[in-house]
């Protein structure tokens, strides 16, 4: 790619969709994990536009994770929400995103609810982003995502609802070099119990 950022970061993203592709069409959702886990490690570990400071790439082992547990997977219902508006200083410059939905599920027996958002930006995308009981201790204290059609993650739709798996869930570029500024969880998107799946420190 002759080291041109923008050509980078474009195949960058397009390994990104390609991983979701691969995992919305696997047949277990186990086995699509462990693939996005391997994809993902390659992708820190060798690409020009991996959050890894290039400094520490050789030495690189691998993300971390909490053990696949199915419990984490649910489908969401959509339902309408307040219209609201949040904006963020980020790496690229300002970003702004309207709240466009709210996920509604169960989790472990309790009901939850997560603020989708939209970016107004050209071509959109949808974006969900959390805290839990976890954030700050044993995963990153900004926030975990969950859902970025910008950049390709997107686990798809069942029965007429919203996959949420949070066994899917990563930590933003920001938590591994602060040279990255990235958007954190709203208010409304803070769970008090611990969601012991994803990526974790």
């Amino acid at each position: 790619m002759d080291n041109v950022p923008e050509l980078e970061l474009v195949d960058w993203r397009r390994r990104v969709f390609e991983m979701y592709r691969e995992v919305r069409a696997a047949s277990s959702a186990q086995a699509a994990w462990d693939r996005w886990r391997s994809r993902r490690d390659d992708l820190f570990r060798t690409h020009p536009q991996s959050p890894v400071p290039a400094t520490e790439r050789e030495s690189f082992r691998g993300l971390s994770y909490f053990d696949y547990d199915p419990a984490f997977r649910v489908v969401a219902r959509l339902k309408p929400v307040e219209p609201h508006t949040r904006s963020f200083d980020a790496s690229e410059g300002t970003l702004v995103l309207d709240c466009a939905t709210r996920a509604s599920f169960t989790l472990l027996g309790q009901p939850h609810n997560l603020n989708l958002y939209w970016f107004r930006s050209y071509g959109g995308g949808m974006f969900l982003s959390f805290r839990d009981g976890t954030s700050g201790k044993l995963t990153y204290g900004g926030c975990r995502y969950l859902l970025d059609t910008v950049k390709g993650a997107d686990l798809g739709t069942e029965a007429g609802g919203l996959i949420l798996d949070f066994n899917f869930a990563y930590q933003p570029s920001c938590a591994y070099d602060p040279r990255w500024v990235c958007p954190l969880a709203p208010p409304s998107n803070r769970l008090d119990d611990e969601i012991r799946a994803g990526e974790r420190l």
